[in-house]
């Protein structure tokens, strides 16, 4: 029997692979998780309520495109947060998480014709995923330290950039915590128009910053008067309202672009629940559980910053949740740390690719500030008494 090949050149996730380095030898102390991004502050209370109230919707199949309240919510906090005027009924499509989207974006949206996705190196593995589901070659373009920890797309051949359908983009990104300003979005948006490709700008992690909230493509896009299609924006409640395991999130973008994830959305997808999507439209109405959250990671930045910002080649990270760990090697830093420790980490290896012979997280280990401040504080300490001292 034959199988596609497709998908042959991909190594095992990050996370089994992290279990086949780690599981097999003792912990050296009390276990400790921060190697995924799994946050640990306590969902929003009062979701309960929503909750319950609706729950007879599971007796019911849910809107495929979402609820016109969930629509309206998501529409309201974009104008709130970002200062745009969307139409929820055509330019948003709620989603099963954002991996979802990020996947079916590129299967709705992609050309045939043999194209190039271009995609920050490391990077969230489903990117380099659906490049290769459409038959499209991805680049992986370093996001490193000389680039400010994200992809320099400019500076890639125009050959290249001619043949590009789709440039992923995270910001703030992941593993780095590094942020696009307005000049990095109007760059990117006028390569962009000069190629005529479509930017995915995965944006999950930005209601998790210390005191600036991140520059947003959609805005920078309205600003400069763009075409709406060029764009397709990624949210979700996973990092925002601590609510990881209710897989809810939203695509926006041109009413073009929408149309299309909808109607694959329509003979293949799965729309969100009833009743998850009225926990969302009452989890995008409030902003004072995103504020206290907020607060508590800037708390543990702080802690970050106190107990390793003597570390030569430390970055503090602008937002999102992770340390970005320089280290002579990931795989060998994060096994002492677990036989020494007890603490998981995630090696950056697991998160990019050897290209020319080089591999951009090869160097660094990725740490995830999930857990309590306390707990936080004490696996910080731990870390640097293991590895930098």
């Amino acid at each position: 029997m034959q199988y596609p090949r497709r998908f042959e050149a991909l190594p095992d996730y990050a996370f089994p692979r992290l279990r086949a380095l780690l599981d097999h030898h003792e912990p050296g102390g009390p276990v400790l998780h921060m190697s995924i991004g799994e946050p640990r502050h306590d969902p929003p209370a009062f979701l309960a309520d929503t909750l319950a109230e609706a729950m007879g919707d599971f007796a019911r199949y849910p809107a495929n495109d979402g609820t016109p309240a969930l629509q309206a919510e998501i529409s309201a906090w974009l104008h709130r947060r970002y200062g745009v005027t969307i139409d929820g009924s055509t330019q948003i499509l709620p989603l099963n998480g954002t991996r979802e989207g990020l996947f079916n974006a590129a299967v709705a949206l992609c050309p045939e014709d043999g194209p190039v996705v271009l995609t920050p190196n490391p990077f969230y593995q489903v990117y380099a995923v659906a490049a290769l589901a459409m038959g499209a070659e991805p680049i992986y373009v370093p996001a490193t330290r000389e680039t400010g920890f994200l992809p320099d797309y400019t500076a890639l051949p125009p050959e290249v950039l001619d043949r590009t359908a789709i440039a992923y983009i995270c910001s703030p990104s992941n593993p780095q915590g590094a942020v696009a300003d307005r000049g990095y979005w109007r760059d990117l948006l006028a390569l962009a128009e000069k190629h005529d490709f479509r930017i995915f700008a995965d944006e999950c992690y930005s209601e998790v910053y210390r005191d600036t909230p991140p520059t947003g493509v959609m805005e920078v896009a309205a600003e400069m008067g763009a075409d709406p299609e060029r764009v397709v924006i990624f949210h979700s409640l996973s990092k925002r309202s601590n609510l990881p395991g209710l897989r809810s999130g939203f695509a926006a973008g041109g009413p073009k672009s929408m149309a299309r994830l909808k109607q694959l959305r329509a003979f293949a997808g799965a729309p969100l629940p009833g009743p998850i999507q009225a926990v969302s439209a009452r989890a995008w109405a409030d902003e004072a559980h995103v504020e206290a959250s907020r607060a508590r990671y800037v708390t543990k930045f702080a802690a970050a910053d106190e107990i390793l910002g003597d570390v030569p080649g430390y970055v503090p990270p602008q937002a999102g949740f992770f340390l970005w760990l320089p280290v002579e090697d990931g795989e060998a830093a994060v096994l002492k740390l677990w036989q020494d420790t007890g603490i998981r980490a995630l090696p950056g290896a697991y998160l990019s690719r050897e290209v020319g012979g080089e591999n951009p997280g090869a160097g660094f280990m990725r740490v995830a500030l999930v857990a309590t401040e306390d707990e936080v504080r004490e696996g910080l300490g731990k870390l640097r008494a293991c590895l930098y001292e």
